[in-house]
């Protein structure tokens, strides 16, 4: 077991990277945006959203490596990928080889949210899958708050170069992670699947297992995939139901309005009457929550189950959006503001930010499994992508019909909730305490 969680461990910083990388941006975006003299289309296609737009080619082309290369080397690439976005943006000239390095980094997430969950998924068992992939989300949301927290610290350390600094000292982390993922083993069973290497599989989920449990746990392997082919299509009727599922999940995480708020913390804090410095300050208070409430939910995710907690986050983000909107359209002050933020925040973390990711890698048959968690993960990323982009018209405009209105989006946010709280309780499948070989017989039938 003690093997399992370092390798667990390891893999998970890929999530560390991936929060870091997403959410820095927030502390430079106001510098960036008045040194270049951007507009809202311009500053939101290209400074903000153009990292989202690598990430949705990063997971919609990471099912290739991650199948092909293994999930090692592909995460391998990952780290050298966030290394390379991270010097690259700091030492960027103008906004284009500026979004040309956020665009690498972006390619790098989606990839690492393909590969990294599977990986995980791979080498556990059944009993501990839950809250070992959930690892993956607590690495996710501690690299949010470190992001939040370096922000913080490195406003006014060199003035208009404070921001190339905060985005420059992720290359610290991808570094580090990259020379610790070279320790990890390959999946054992992609060893299995495509290397046809028992005895390198076997000697693994010895590991893993008892010996002879280990041994009864190859055979199901390779029973499963006598019932498929290693080369075999996605996109087929028997797959129909879990290519649904991995799309309202992904699809019901970016319409939470989850990005939106984390991308935009310090403008929305400002909003709210909590500006300057003070608006990072607070944004360090939402990643706290989020920490703390992540690390509530994975514990919960092999107890309660992946069902219960995204109806219990459901109904938080229902009440929480409503009253967000509520407090900016009858202007009801900042401290009223921030709470419910945070209570939004909560609600994710112990719902969908807990469970998506495991949600994916579980549901999808071996030989599927990594086109299957690309389809999930490209429909999330595609999503957070579009909101990103038109997000920057309800806090930048000052005219028409969006003027004053960022108390809109909220409601819609919470209406997008309660058709996911219909959802979870009518089409969901309760996933825990099921081996992944028992699953596809389950959910393919």
């Amino acid at each position: 077991m003690n093997k399992i969680l370092v390798w667990s461990i390891t893999v998970a910083l890929a999530g560390f990277l991936f929060g870091f990388d997403t959410v820095v941006i927030s502390g430079a975006n106001e510098p960036i945006k008045q040194l270049w003299n951007t507009s809202p289309i311009f500053h939101g296609t290209f400074i903000m959203s153009m990292a989202l737009w690598g990430t949705v080619v990063g997971s919609l082309f990471g099912g290739i490596p991650t199948k092909n290369l293994g999930r090692k080397k592909t995460l391998l690439w990952v780290g050298v990928l966030f290394l390379v976005s991270a010097l690259g943006s700091a030492l960027a000239f103008d906004p284009y080889s500026f979004s040309a390095f956020r665009f690498i980094g972006g390619v790098g997430v989606g990839i690492s949210s393909v590969a990294a969950p599977i990986y995980i998924s791979e080498i556990t068992s059944k009993e501990n899958r839950g809250k070992l992939g959930g690892l993956y989300q607590f690495w996710l949301v501690s690299g949010i708050l470190i992001a939040f927290v370096s922000n913080w610290l490195l406003k006014d350390f060199d003035g208009a170069n404070d921001w190339r600094w905060m985005l420059g000292v992720e290359a610290i982390p991808a570094f580090i992670y990259t020379i610790m993922v070279i320790t990890v083993p390959e999946s054992p069973r992609w060893l299995a699947l495509h290397k046809k290497d028992d005895a390198a599989a076997l000697q693994i989920l010895e590991v893993i297992h008892p010996k002879e449990k280990a041994q009864k746990q190859l055979l199901e392997i390779k029973m499963d995939l006598k019932h498929s082919h290693k080369s075999e299509g996605l996109f087929q009727k028997k797959y129909s139901r879990i290519l649904w599922l991995g799309f309202f999940i992904a699809f019901f995480n970016q319409l939470s309005g989850i990005n939106f708020v984390l991308y935009y913390a310090p403008e929305i804090l400002e909003q709210a009457g909590l500006g300057g410095k003070e608006s990072l300050f607070n944004s360090i208070a939402i990643g706290i929550v989020n920490l703390v409430f992540t690390i509530i939910g994975v514990r919960l995710l092999d107890k309660l189950g992946r069902r219960q907690l995204i109806i219990i986050g459901s109904i938080g983000y229902i009440i929480s959006l409503i009253m967000v909107g509520l407090c900016f359209q009858l202007n009801l002050g900042s401290t009223l503001t921030l709470t419910f933020i945070c209570t939004f925040v909560a609600s994710h973390a112990i719902g969908q930010g807990a469970v998506i990711w495991v949600f994916i890698s579980e549901i999808y048959p071996n030989s599927v499994r990594a086109y299957g968690q690309s389809w999930g993960v490209s429909v999330h990323w595609i999503f957070a992508a579009v909101i990103t982009l038109i997000t920057p018209f309800f806090l930048d405009s000052t005219e028409g019909i969006l003027r004053n209105a960022v108390w809109y989006i909220y409601y819609f946010f919470g209406g997008m909730m309660a058709l996911q709280l219909i959802w979870a309780l009518t089409k969901m499948p309760e996933t825990k305490g099921i081996s992944l070989e028992e699953l596809s017989r389950k959910l393919t039938k």
